[in-house]
Parts: C-alpha cells; structure tokens; sequence
C-alpha cells in the first residue's frame, strides 16, 4: 500500500522522530477530507464534530496498519490494550471513581465554605447524558492515543519510568496549545495535566497494559466535571483566590484538584507495583 511505502522509511527512527513521523502522515491522510468538509457544513459547532470523527477513524486505520508494518503485530488494537478481557467492567468502575474524584473535589470546597451547592435545574437529566457520552468520548480516543500507541512507542526505545513522563509531558503540552497570555493565566493547569497523563499511564500498568481503568477514569473526570460545570451545580464565593479552586472553575488549574490528583498518582503507583512483588514472592516461594 501507499501508506506503509511512507512508514517502512521511519520505523528504525528513534521513537520521538517516529511518533513525529505518524502524526505528519495522519495530517497528510486527514487534511484532504477536512478542508472540504469544513467547507460544506455551514455550523461550526458540526463542523468540529464532523472533522474530529473522521481523524480519529482515520487514526484508528493507520494505528491498525503501523501496527502491523512497524511491529509486526497481527493484533493491533489489542497490543495497544484494548482488549475484551476486564476492560468493560474496568472501564466502568474507573468512569464511577473518576467521577466520584470530581465530586469530592467540589464537595470538599463547599465543607470548607469556598463554594455554594445550587442544585440541578430543569435540563439537568439531558445534561447527564451529554456528559456521560463526551466522558466516554474523551477517554476512549485521548486513551487509545496517548497511553494506547504513543506510551507503547516510548517504551520500545526508553525505560518505564522514562516513557511514562515523556507521555505525560507530551499529553500535558497538547493540551496547553494555546495564546502565550492564556497560557500565563491557566499555568497552575500544566502541572494538573503532567499529572492526569501519570494517573492513566499508571492505571494501564495496574491492570497488565489494559486500557479499561485509564479510559474510564478519563471520562469519568471529564464528565463529572462537565454535570457539575454545565449544570451549574456549584458557585464559588470566591473566599479564596483562583489557584485554590481552579482557574476558570477548572479542577485541574487548582491546588485542590492537584492534592487530590496526587492522592490517585499514588494509590495507582502502589496498584501497579503490588503484583511485581506478588509475582516475585511466588517465584521465590
């Protein structure tokens, strides 16, 4: 094919050239379809729904073929961690705990009298529902993305410890796109996103390469926070500054949300490192 004429140049590159390399041919791939497609759905809010469906179908594609002509691997998907054994039943106790985080974040602040509980309104069972599925949305692309293909080309070339931060620096630095003055003004966001990029890094190790946990765990963060900001069920009183709760009312920009971010960093690290020492305790024994 076509496509693995402009893969087979770039699979003995060292891995950052490499996830450089598939990104540029993903682009080459999408570029075509998008730009017309933006051109002909007039709403801007379809067009961004349009366009992103096709990426990620065409990444789901390419990820499949890259698999197979860099690695030889005769099951793609299931090499990146998803795979039908547990994933169902740990996607949704990580979307449970995940969301869970999010509301003992809030309800933590409305003890503490730096935020008022407002309640649902009307449109708040829709509200849900739209939550729930950008939640499952986010976690299962970011998730197959990042941790799924990006972390497994990092761990070819470079120890654990090293892939896992490189991805999470890399998935942190995406997410920080933006104007240099936003970028000043949301800082305290970067270190919340090195940290969620650790969090599913180590949830996929705690579960032997399942990417069940990490993509509920993700989705259960965006959609718990979606329910709570969308439904406008908490105001801040703004007893405390911004770097306390979260700039623009975001978990992430906020010294609480990072302690508890640290908390779930270390309850997977210790997850992860238990069955290693199990493992060594039986061969021993």
């Amino acid at each position: 094919m076509r496509v693995d004429r402009l893969l087979r140049p770039c699979l003995n590159w060292p891995a950052p050239l490499r996830v450089l390399a598939f990104l540029l041919v993903l682009a080459l791939l999408w570029a075509p379809l998008a730009i017309p497609l933006s051109l002909l759905i007039p709403d801007p809010d379809w067009q961004s729904v349009v366009t992103l469906l096709v990426l990620y179908g065409q990444f789901i594609w390419l990820v499949r073929r890259w698999a197979r002509v860099a690695h030889g691997e005769a099951r793609p998907l299931a090499s990146y961690g998803l795979v039908r054994s547990r994933n169902l039943s740990q996607g949704a106790i990580g979307f449970a705990v995940g969301a869970a985080l999010v509301f003992a974040m809030f309800g933590l602040e409305i003890l503490l009298g730096w935020a008022n509980w407002l309640g649902p309104g009307i449109g708040f069972p829709r509200q849900v529902l739209d939550g729930l599925l950008v939640g499952l949305g986010i976690g299962f692309a970011e998730e197959l993305l990042f941790r799924g293909w990006m972390l497994d080309e990092l761990e070819r070339d470079y120890r654990w410890n090293q892939a896992l931060w490189g991805n999470a620096l890399v998935f942190a630095l995406l997410h920080f796109l933006k104007p240099l003055a936003e970028v000043l003004r949301t800082w305290p966001q970067f270190f919340g996103l090195v940290l969620l990029g650790l969090i599913m890094g180590l949830a996929k190790r705690a579960t032997q390469g399942r990417l069940g946990l990490a993509m509920g765990l993700h989705g259960g963060l965006v959609g718990g926070y979606y329910w709570l900001n969308v439904g406008e069920l908490v105001d801040f009183t703004q007893r405390v500054p911004d770097w306390v709760t979260g700039v623009d009312r975001n978990p992430l920009a906020g010294l609480v949300g990072l302690v508890f971010l640290t908390g779930m960093a270390g309850v997977l690290g210790w997850m992860g490192d238990r069955p290693v020492s199990e493992e060594s305790a039986a061969v021993g024994n």
